[in-house]
């Protein structure tokens, strides 16, 4: 393990990065999901090509989560196996919030499996697992406040108050649009979004936001003076 004082390794930023574009992508590849582009299609962008384009930045969005897990695994700073990342909450570093990261891929990789065997198992099978990636979204982005190292960081702040956003326009203008077409799964669409968004609100002043979130959010405490350290390492390359 490196020291302290030689500050964050490659791995450690490759992490951070990888993490954050897979949640950009995770956040889009959501959003055109809720609101249904397809129906949007024009003789300029036909159908399918809105669906490939929907799939490959689903895609994409896995390449970047496994670098993220990768680099994760590969960087001696915090103690995270590989299994980590498929099984959740038995981890040692924080093990409540990298297994909400767990949870979100793992539904991940179901979506992704039934897509690629979508006529083998059927539509309906398909529809009902599909839904899991909205699932996933949520889960993901609490995973990214619960273990990110920079959530107090304007940048990615700034970035994950945008995929709320994002989302949340998304949920209200598929909301809006039809209205009368399953009332009650709207309203619960916009019920449970904002929920969410309250929720959050709430908790990241006391959580994330919060003094002491390191100790707090179970990062083992042979890790807490290099966590300070490496911060102020951080601090000082700036």
């Amino acid at each position: 393990m490196l020291p302290a004082t030689a500050g964050p390794s490659a791995y450690w930023y490759l992490t951070r990065s990888t993490g954050a574009v897979a949640m950009v992508l995770l956040t889009l590849t959501v959003a055109v999901g809720v609101l249904d582009v397809q129906r949007y299609a024009t003789a300029r962008w036909p159908r399918f090509v809105i669906d490939g384009l929907h799939r490959n930045v689903a895609l994409l969005t896995m390449v970047f989560l496994v670098l993220h897990i990768v680099t994760s695994v590969l960087d001696s700073f915090a103690p995270i196996a590989l299994l980590d990342a498929f099984v959740p909450f038995v981890g040692s570093y924080r093990p409540f919030w990298l297994g909400l990261g767990a949870v979100s891929f793992d539904l991940l990789v179901a979506v992704t499996i039934t897509s690629l065997v979508r006529r083998r198992v059927g539509h309906r099978t398909w529809r009902a697992v599909h839904w899991l990636s909205y699932a996933s979204w949520p889960v993901a982005l609490l995973h990214g406040f619960g273990t990110g190292s920079d959530v107090k960081g304007t940048w990615l702040m700034v970035l994950s108050l945008l995929c709320l956003a994002v989302v949340v326009l998304a949920v209200i203008a598929r909301a809006a649009a039809g209205w009368r077409d399953g009332l009650r799964l709207r309203g619960a669409a916009l019920a449970a979004t904002a929920a969410f968004a309250l929720f959050l609100a709430v908790w990241l002043p006391s959580g994330p936001l919060g003094s002491e979130w390191a100790r707090r959010s179970g990062t083992p405490t042979t890790l807490l003076p290099a966590s300070k350290g490496a911060k102020a390492s951080t601090k000082g390359a700036r």
